[in-house]
């Protein structure tokens, strides 16, 4: 991953089969190029991984409704460096309440551009203390947002932008 310019497709909570059975088509149409996929945990089964692996490159966590078998097969946190950028990954845990402030916190000391997280179904993208904060929503579920969606990174250099994707 050496070019000056990427773009990471971004995903989180995809519940499925519980939500769905598989990635929505949209959402595989829309990363398609993408040089990397990042999935912010609640897979709940690992074959969405397959899937995404058909596209790009993935890298994922587990989060809080993951079966031990995705647990045990992904790590809790990760930091990704792609060029001169880390980006941090991981579900998230607890309360919507207070969730962006938890997840800095886990990434202290870690020198990350950006943090990718999930667990709020609710999408975010905003800089906090100049790290990018950026929660791609869900997918499948609507209950804590007012649409489905899915998100794409743009690294270039040093820097590094985020854009929330709407599935209609």
């Amino acid at each position: 991953m050496k070019r000056e310019t990427m773009r990471i497709g971004v995903l989180s909570d995809t519940h499925i089969p519980l939500n769905a059975q598989r990635v929505p088509k949209e959402v595989l149409q829309g990363l398609k190029g993408v040089d990397l996929i990042l999935h912010a945990g609640d897979l709940i089964n690992l074959s969405v991984l397959d899937d995404l692996k058909r596209v790009a490159e993935v890298r994922a966590v587990c989060g809080n409704m993951d079966p031990l078998e995705v647990r045990e097969a992904l790590k809790r946190k990760e930091i990704i460096k792609i060029g001169s950028v880390k980006i941090g990954l991981m579900h998230g845990i607890g309360s919507p309440e207070g969730l962006k402030d938890r997840i800095v916190k886990e990434f202290e000391g870690d020198g990350v551009n950006a943090i990718v997280f999930g667990h709020s179904h609710s999408p975010v993208n905003e800089k906090k203390n100049k790290i990018l904060l950026f929660n791609p929503g869900s997918s499948t579920d609507k209950i804590f947002a007012p649409y489905n969606s899915y998100g794409i990174l743009t690294i270039n250099g040093k820097n590094i932008e985020g854009e929330i994707k709407v599935i209609k």
